[in-house]
């Protein structure tokens, strides 16, 4: 769907279920996988968003059985060969953060199934994120060969602490939407059928706000996370470096084979 102002995207449908909420819809069957034209999109729309008079407030979700399952395999065996898309890919990365910290309009996700990857960032940069409780969220880095990228340093220890961000984001186990909001990773958990209502009350319920206080309260707030910063361009670095190396070919074809990963032991690294 195309709404005023906005592309005709792709994988992203865009409609205004209440007054002044925008609802993005990642829409790429079946589990809502980024490639490249989708990670681009994701990227750059919060900057029309933060200039959009019309919009107050913007929830974010996936249609279908999943929120995003993070980038396709077409998407990541490319980074794996090619240096100029495995660049391209990093500034795309950076930008993604960037943009979502910089939109003033306070952002809801509705995560229901599986969250990971390039959509995982888009659920946890969010103001306030809405789990199901049987949705599934794994930063899958580690199992894939690479260091953790994409959002995950720069925010997970301020959710939930360093000691569950560094288990979790090293050993890639996932967690239920339930345990995720008992470690502070997410805002609220509520029934897997009430994701989409509770979402759009709490948009809702922002965008009737006063605009400026909201905004600039947001924009404060995140200097916490714009603090950390370089450490998400050292997370953003190695993982891109990852890609250059056997553990991300392992990973990838682990993946595809659906089998666990035989990474080589490599004690001088």
């Amino acid at each position: 769907m195309t709404a005023k102002g906005y592309p005709d995207y792709e994988s992203l449908d865009l409609d205004y279920p209440v007054p002044h909420v925008l609802r993005i819809m990642m829409d790429r069957p079946p589990m809502n996988s980024l490639d490249f034209q989708m990670h681009q999109d994701l990227s750059a729309i919060w900057q029309l968003i933060d200039a959009d008079p019309e919009v107050s407030a913007v929830v974010i979700g996936g249609r279908g059985r999943a929120y995003s399952a993070g980038g396709d395999f077409d998407m990541v065996q490319r980074i794996i060969d090619d240096y100029d898309f495995r660049c391209q890919m990093w500034k795309e990365g950076r930008s993604l953060v960037r943009n979502m910290l910089n939109c003033g309009k306070p952002i809801v996700s509705a995560i229901s199934g599986a969250a990971a990857g390039g959509g995982l960032a888009t659920a946890l940069l969010a103001d306030v994120s809405i789990a199901g409780k049987t949705a599934k969220i794994v930063d899958g880095h580690t199992n894939l060969g690479v260091a953790a990228d994409d959002h995950a340093v720069a925010i997970w220890p301020l959710l939930c602490g360093l000691s569950k961000a560094k288990y979790y984001l090293m050993t890639s186990e996932p967690l239920t939407g339930e345990e995720a909001e008992r470690i502070g990773l997410v805002t609220f958990c509520v029934a897997d059928e009430l994701v989409d209502e509770r979402s759009l009350e709490v948009a809702a319920k922002l965008a009737k706000g006063a605009p400026s206080a909201i905004r600039w309260t947001k924009q404060s707030l995140n200097n916490w996370v714009q603090s950390a910063w370089p450490a998400f361009e050292a997370s953003l670095a190695f993982g891109i470096l990852g890609f250059t190396g056997p553990e991300a070919a392992e990973g990838l074809s682990a993946l595809q084979d659906k089998r666990a990963p035989q990474f080589p032991q490599r004690s001088f690294i």
